[in-house]
């Protein structure tokens, strides 16, 4: 602190403690003492000064100082000191965050949040204040770098969107940044892995470019040098930069798959031996689950299908995919990291044949042997299981279980009397076990997994009304379809109901077959009907109601009329009568006005914080959506055709031809991204020539100059010698052209008498005249080209004259003696 005071007094000078200056006063004057100094080092004292001042008085130095601190960033680049000082200040003023020491009563602590992001909006309304900062990044002095790349940092926390679209513009602005990782010292290294993680977020084009620009070889080498999952938050951070990359961005997904990183990433799988009697540092656990996350967004359900698919089948070459069976295999796994592998591994196997009958093939190192699945069911319907744990296993089975038929079939294959086998517990005696639970949860998780066995696959909606039960030892059996009835009716749990209800309507949609069993159920229509008449709204109740007239809709659409008391009229007759029209559609647009359908229906992991928000599932979001009209309709025909419909109908229309345009629009936008594309890879490949250019000149230079320290050099004397060869050509064209024009001068002077010639000589003298007159013109000319050229030489000798000088050489011209040559010394 008194050396901070000794240099305010040295350049404010000494005070009357009677006369203390206050906080703003002093900011005034230094900001006076930057702007009109005329020494550098007074403006690099006042400098140091406002760096000193901008945490505790940051108000008065950003009001104040700002102009004057981007002042001394245009006019005193040159000096690293004073740059440095600037872009601290600067990063001070701006920060997004309120520092202890902070003193500013007149604005209060609420308004100290929003301090930083206003000044920030002051420093952008110029944008080449940010392509000023980064052009200092190309300053290797770390006074310098280090407080540009925390500045850029600060703004980007501040105002995201617009640093972005600037760096985006600015030549070379991405490439600068990108520079960056190969520093040698770690402080900057780390900090632009922060910096890029959020300069990437949300930003496809940014994406793309770092991506180009090699991100993913640095990333892994700097991975590699700190120890792969051993690493510290370096390595965390190069995972997060890699999720920032590839998320949503189908282009570095492709890049990614075929720059063969999928199969880099292997060694951070690599489990430790004898990791079962290991605590698992915190760290480790963080950096392996950031991998999982990484693996994820190549094999996203929302990424396109043929991008998906090719990741999917390099994950399986990698080994990726088997190391992810082993972690699930493994005793000693982290709750967490267990968690995410199961999902992660789910992912990989959704929707891919191979992957998944490799899955079904697994079998889990236990005694005696047992497939994967059955191990993974068994934590599911296990109450005392995580739930987490519990709902990623869901996740699995339904992933297993998506497109595909032979799954489907073997399950619904394990439930039937043929293929029981008391000794060996299956999938299928698993998920009924779940259904017969106390506990609600693995009512719904079984229920639902049971579902996915019936989607878009009719075959299996019919064999599974074969499955008999027998609750009781001393009843008789009673159909799958009976027992789920019943447990409906019975169960006073909400979620339960909903896991019951989601079952049947997934079982009785599209099958005519399944909803005559279930009309020919006594009770069954009776409870639905009072269900969806019912008025109670607690607990979710409204949910339930909706799903019940949703399976009574389901059962109007699919009724092929066999169930005399329950065919299609009877049915409409019924809702009429006993729920009311208006009422039953009421209770049906519940269901998708519900929060949890929204929730559920945007993508198939099933996520919820607690067990009790599990409620809809994604895949019967789907069929709720498909079905939903129809079920509209089927009830209410004149409910369509209304005048509101009809206007709603050309609405829908209308946007059906905006989507049209928009697909167009879309193909022509893609067309020229592709071109652009093909333009980008010409000019990198231009660039790629151009660097090689200046590398060989370089080489050529740096040649150059060794024979010139050498002596070797033999350009000046090469030179002087063809030009004394010229002055030899000319001079004796000069001699040719004066005897010509002498013999010329005679005949004139003594032309022959006309006495002694005859006409004949007279015009052979007049032709030998004209001839030498043109001989005259031709010298002449080719005289005057070769005087051109030795100029035109002399130029280029004057010029490797200066450029032997600009790399040091002094040269000697030795006319004393008559030698023109110049005497080229090192």
């Amino acid at each position: 602190m008194e050396y901070f005071k000794s240099g305010l007094k040295s350049v404010l000078g000494t005070q009357d403690p009677s006369q203390q200056l206050s906080g703003a006063e002093t900011v005034e004057r230094l900001v006076e003492r930057v702007e009109s100094s005329t020494l550098l080092e007074d403006r690099r004292d006042a400098c140091r000064a406002l760096k000193a001042l901008s945490k505790k008085y940051r108000v008065e130095v950003g009001a104040q100082g700002m102009e004057a601190l981007k002042m001394v960033l245009e006019t005193d680049k040159q000096d690293c000191e004073i740059v440095g000082y600037a872009l601290d200040a600067l990063c001070n003023i701006m920060s997004p965050y309120v520092n202890e020491e902070e003193e500013c009563p007149e604005v209060g602590q609420d308004a100290l949040l929003h301090i930083g992001e206003q000044f920030t909006e002051m420093f952008l309304k110029q944008t080449e204040n940010v392509t000023l900062v980064l052009s200092f990044l190309e300053e290797y002095d770390f006074r310098v770098r280090w407080p540009a790349l925390k500045l850029l940092s600060t703004l980007l926390t501040n105002r995201l969107r617009d640093i972005q679209e600037i760096i985006l513009v600015s030549p070379m602005g991405v490439s600068k940044l990108m520079d960056m990782l190969s520093d040698s010292r770690e402080i900057i290294r780390n900090d632009t892995l922060l910096l890029l993680i959020q300069l990437t977020k949300g930003n496809a084009n940014i994406q793309k470019i770092v991506a180009f620009e090699n991100a993913f070889d640095r990333l892994f080498d700097v991975i590699h040098d700190e120890g792969w999952s051993d690493g510290g938050v370096v390595v965390e951070d190069c995972l997060l930069l890699m999720c920032n990359l590839l998320k949503n961005n189908t282009s570095n997904q492709n890049f990614f798959k075929e720059g063969s990183y999928i199969q880099r990433l292997c060694p951070m799988f690599e489990l430790p031996e004898g990791n079962e009697e290991k605590i698992w540092p915190p760290q480790k656990v963080t950096i392996l689950r950031t991998v999982l996350e990484v693996v994820r967004c190549l094999v996203s359900p929302s990424n396109p299908g043929q991008v998906t698919s090719t990741c999917q089948k390099a994950l399986f070459v990698s080994g990726i995919f088997q190391a992810l069976i082993s972690i699930l295999m493994a005793s000693g796994i982290p709750d967490a990291f267990l968690t995410d592998a199961i999902v992660t591994l789910s992912e990989v196997i959704r929707g891919n044949q191979h992957n998944q009958q490799h899955f079904s093939s697994v079998l889990a190192p236990s005694t005696p042997p047992r497939e994967a699945i059955v191990i993974l069911l068994m934590s599911m319907v296990n109450e005392k299981q995580p739930f987490v744990l519990r709902s990623s296993v869901l996740y699995c089975f339904q992933c297993y279980l998506y497109q595909n038929e032979i799954g489907q079939a073997y399950l619904v294959q394990t439930l039937l009397p043929s293929s029981a086998e008391v000794t060996k517990v299956t999938c299928g005696q698993l998920l009924c076990s779940g259904m017969f639970s106390h506990d609600a949860l693995s009512n719904w998780l079984s229920a639902v997994a049971l579902s996915h066995a019936l989607i878009e696959n009719p075959a299996q909606r019919e064999q599974l009304l074969r499955v008999l039960l027998a609750p009781d030892p001393n009843s008789s059996p009673v159909t799958l379809l009976q027992q789920v009835s019943i447990l409906l009716q019975q169960s006073c749990k909400v979620q339960s109901k909903i896991g019951f209800l989601i079952l049947l309507a997934t079982w009785l949609a599209h099958c005519q077959l399944a909803v005559k069993h279930f009309l020919e159920l006594p009770t069954a229509i009776p409870y639905l009907t009072a269900q969806a008449g019912s008025n109670e709204r607690d607990d979710n109740e409204e949910l339930v109601q909706g799903l019940c007239a949703f399976l009574i809709g389901i059962c109007t659409l699919f009724n092929d009329g066999s169930v005399s008391p329950y065919n299609k009229d009877s049915l409409l007759h019924l809702v009429s009568k006993r729920v009311g029209v208006e009422t039953f559609l009421s209770k049906l647009g519940e269901v998708s006005r519900h929060e949890h359908y929204s929730k559920a229906s945007k993508q198939p992991h099933p996520r919820a914080d607690t067990p009790s928000e599990l409620l809809l599932d994604y895949e019967f979001c789907k069929l709720f959506k498909a079905l939903e009209s129809m079920v509209i309709k089927v009830v209410c025909p004149n409910k369509m055709n209304s005048p509101g419909d009809i206007t709603e109908n050309n609405l829908v229309s209308e946007y059906k031809d905006v989507i049209r345009d928009q697909d167009k629009k879309l193909a022509d936008l893609q067309e020229r991204y592709e071109t652009a594309v093909r333009e980008k890879t010409a000019l990198h490949q231009r660039f790629a020539q151009i660097e090689q250019d200046m590398a060989r000149l370089v080489d050529e230079n740096a040649l150059l100059r060794a024979q010139v320290n050498s002596g070797t050099v033999g350009v000046g004397s090469d030179i002087m010698l063809e030009v004394e060869r010229w002055k030899v050509e000319c001079n004796r064209k000069d001699d040719t052209i004066q005897n010509l024009e002498s013999e010329l001068r005679r005949l004139r002077l003594n032309p022959p008498s006309q006495q002694q010639v005859v006409p004949q000589e007279v015009n052979n003298d007049q032709s030998k005249i004209q001839e030498l007159q043109a001989e005259i013109e031709r010298l002449t000319t080719d005289q005057d080209d070769l005087l051109e050229l030795l100029a035109d030489r002399e130029t280029k000798l004057s010029s490797y004259k200066e450029r032997l000088c600009q790399l040091g050489q002094w040269i000697e011209d030795d006319e004393t003696e008559g030698d023109t040559s110049e005497k080229i010394t090192a």
